[in-house]
């Protein structure tokens, strides 16, 4: 391998790099730091019609962007480790069954859980179906989330009503979004201008 094509080979990788964002807090850091990123969000917004705030701040809570995140196992005996409470894998903490569902009602058959592209259309799917299922908007990223942690049955049903963890959570991630909106129109224009949209 020459010196001139090393660095290119380089860069390459690491704009494959599957480790988390240096800064999770912040949108724009976050899209300015993974090559691609926002293009992804973008299109899923421009599929699903779910804010790009929204889909980023129920990814953050899910898995803080690892991309081969599982849930913690439990503990036997308060130290031994035991099994793990779901198969909820990858960015957006989809299980088996439900990803399965997405495959084939997202028409994304080749679709990958530890893959962002793929994770950040799974969530914005998901939340037209919490539209269709549960009469939630998909500005409401309080009643989006509930929906998301507790499947829409569980949502419809309220079973959330008596989890006040969960309605804490709900509010967390809301707020979160709120401030991924406000720093996403700082910069998204710049965004788009400088390459990010398309991945370069």
């Amino acid at each position: 391998m020459t010196a001139r094509v090393l660095p290119f080979v380089l860069l390459l990788l690491a704009g494959c790099t599957t480790s988390p964002p240096s800064n999770v807090n912040n949108i724009c850091e976050i899209f300015e730091e993974k090559s691609g990123w926002y293009g992804d969000a973008h299109d899923a917004k421009k599929e699903w019609g779910s804010p790009i705030p929204v889909m980023m701040a129920i990814m953050h809570q899910e898995s803080r962007f690892v991309a081969k995140a599982k849930p913690p196992r439990k503990k036997i005996f308060g130290f031994i480790p035991g099994p793990r409470p779901s198969d909820a894998y990858g960015y957006s903490q989809a299980k088996k069954s439900t990803w399965k569902d997405y495959k084939r009602g997202g028409g994304n058959y080749g679709a990958d859980r530890d893959d962002f592209g793929d994770a950040i259309d799974f969530i914005g799917w998901y939340n037209e179906q919490s539209k269709r299922r549960s009469g939630i908007s998909k500005r409401d990223t309080y009643g989006l989330y509930l929906a998301y942690h507790e499947g829409h049955g569980g949502y419809n049903r309220g079973t959330y009503k008596s989890k006040k963890w969960l309605t804490d959570v709900a509010r967390k991630v809301e707020r979160r979004a709120g401030s991924y909106q406000q720093q996403l129109s700082t910069c998204e224009k710049d965004l788009e201008k400088g390459g990010w949209f398309f991945g370069w």
